[in-house]
């Protein structure tokens, strides 16, 4: 038996347990470490860009840790989110974006990326609600009495979209899909200059924004039925779509974050239950409705089959609508 003198174990003895416990440690650090930076591919000072921000906030708050919001626009949102999907898969570099993203993917020849293989869903936040409107010499308030009223007018009726391949196009080409009505379609630069056509007369209808048609008068236009698939908190006595006669029918502008593929379960996890603890709030509840946005609050699960959903929804409509942009 070899005897260890007792200055030699003494010394020994930490680096022996440094050794023992450092990778445990280690592989026990608290996730996040350092900065996380929110990536929103859209212009400050939207609807999405402040959600973002409120949230970050509220994260930093809850996980003692800087979360910075960086605008990354242009390109229709696929600046932004290419810059996350190529990023490092560690949780520090986010993406907070509206539905655009799905949208750009069905309506390009040559997708930018692949929303299902290049993104890790961690949650869909909130959803803004559409509706149709309609210009008031439009003799029909109600979607069953606009349908007959189009039917009866093909080709003479005209719908405005914030622009080509945007939510507000595709909606109407679903519609007329599903109705099997006969609509022009003038695409704009943006939801605004797209209202005041239809305020103007230009055009008869188009599917707005509900938060952007709010502060508007009755008597310059007037709204038919909501297209979520239920009714919206924010007109609450508004029917949707769906139960006036398009089952199925659905379309609206969601806020969600995601990832770049690869992110850690653990990760995707920790975030999407302190996001909805955040949004569990009186305070975010109010904050959300205010922006123009009904909660959803999912889980990543459900935000990827909500992913998958758009796509082949999308994907049909812009096929049978011919839409392709290069």
């Amino acid at each position: 038996m070899i005897k260890t003198k007792p200055w030699i174990s003494a010394l020994c003895a930490p680096a022996i347990v440094a050794f023992v416990i450092g990778p445990v440690g280690l592989a026990r650090a608290e996730y996040p470490e350092r900065p996380v930076h929110i990536i929103v591919p859209v212009a400050a000072g939207g609807g999405v860009d402040v959600m973002a921000r409120m949230l970050a906030q509220k994260l930093g708050e809850r996980m003692n840790q800087t979360f910075v919001v960086e605008n990354r626009a242009g390109a229709g949102g696929i600046i932004g989110s290419k810059f996350v999907s190529g990023s490092t898969p560690d949780g520090y570099t986010l993406l907070y974006t509206p539905s655009s993203l799905s949208l750009t993917v069905v309506v390009h020849k040559t997708p930018p990326y692949d929303v299902t293989k290049d993104f890790t869903p961690i949650i869909s936040v909130a959803i803004s609600p559409y509706a149709l409107v309609v210009n008031p010499a439009v003799p029909a308030h109600s979607l069953k009495e606009f349908i007959a009223y189009a039917k009866a007018n093909p080709g003479k009726l005209s719908f405005s979209s914030a622009g080509v391949g945007s939510a507000s196009h595709l909606a109407g080409e679903m519609l007329k899909t599903m109705a099997g009505i006969d609509m022009v379609h003038i695409p704009n630069k943006g939801m605004n200059p797209a209202m005041l056509d239809l305020i103007g007369g230009q055009v008869q209808a188009m599917f707005a924004s509900v938060p952007g048609m709010l502060g508007e008068k009755s008597d310059r236009l007037r709204p038919i039925a909501m297209a979520e698939k239920r009714r919206s908190a924010l007109m609450p006595d508004m029917p949707t779509m769906d139960e006036s006669g398009l089952p199925g029918f659905e379309v609206a502008n969601w806020a969600g974050l995601l990832g770049p593929a690869g992110l850690d379960p653990k990760i995707v996890k920790k975030l999407n239950g302190e996001i909805i603890a955040i949004l569990d709030t009186d305070e975010m509840k109010q904050r959300v409705k205010t922006l123009g946005y009904d909660m959803i609050a999912s889980t990543p699960e459900q935000f990827a089959t909500q992913l998958r959903t758009d796509i082949e929804r999308w994907g049909g409509v812009a096929s049978r609508a011919g839409l392709s942009v290069n």
